[in-house]
């Protein structure tokens, strides 16, 4: 079992070593205050003058010169190299919610361990912001406020079932599965909902809908997800 390394009863900030701006550290810390580097994230975390509660990775990619600047205690060095330092320090936050930055846009690959780390560990509830998008797993049920002609994009990374309300093309029925049937591109035709039966399905929503997606998942009733077996 991973042990914890940050324990938080409020929503945690976490900063990578990919596209982020100022304005998506801002967005994310109004929403979760306490910050945390995986690794190289911690040199965005200097230049926008932000403290950082702990800085988690493997520190291949974080300069001697950014280090020296954090308190050792706060400096949490996995060795291992079997694991991104997104996994490493997602696996290694205990708090209701994650707001990650710096994880999407760049190169395609790290996009994709990104979107792994999320499936591969579905209790670790955890939205991705991007340049106009959020990335996150799919919960047992998700209500939005969204408009007519949102971009509603599923995309399984197993064969999962769900359904919704509120979507131009209904997915209740459909068997998803990567290799055979994706939702890409679905339309929301006002305020919608969707329900998933089990943790294998990306969720890819308007950049504008993080907070209520983060108010949502942080409800007391909210249902989540279990940690994988094994």
């Amino acid at each position: 079992m991973i042990e914890s390394i940050v324990d938080c009863l409020e929503p945690v900030t976490l900063i990578g070593g990919g596209q982020a701006t100022p304005e998506d550290l801002e967005i994310a810390l109004t929403l979760a205050p306490t910050c945390i580097a995986a690794d190289s994230g911690a040199h965005f975390a200097r230049e926008a003058g932000v403290s950082l509660a702990a800085v988690i990775g493997d520190f291949d990619s974080v300069s001697p010169d950014v280090l020296a600047g954090i308190a050792a205690h706060r400096q949490h060095r996995i060795a291992e190299q079997d694991s991104t330092d997104f996994e490493k320090a997602l696996t290694r936050i205990t708090a209701p919610v994650v707001v990650g930055v710096g994880f999407t846009g760049g190169r395609v690959d790290h996009q994709l361990a990104a979107f792994h780390t999320l499936a591969a560990y579905p209790a670790r509830r955890c939205v991705l912001l991007g340049p106009s998008e959020i990335v996150l797993l799919s919960p047992p049920r998700l209500a939005l406020p969204t408009q007519a002609g949102d971009v509603i994009s599923l995309f399984p990374l197993g064969p999962v079932q769900g359904g919704s309300t509120g979507l131009e093309w209904p997915i209740d029925g459909l068997a998803f599965d990567p290799l055979r049937q994706i939702g890409t591109s679905n339309r929301a035709t006002g305020a919608c909902e969707i329900t998933m039966q089990t943790p294998d399905m990306l969720m890819i929503l308007p950049r504008r809908l993080i907070q209520p997606v983060v108010a949502q998942l942080l409800r007391p009733d909210a249902a989540q997800w279990s940690a994988r077996a094994g």
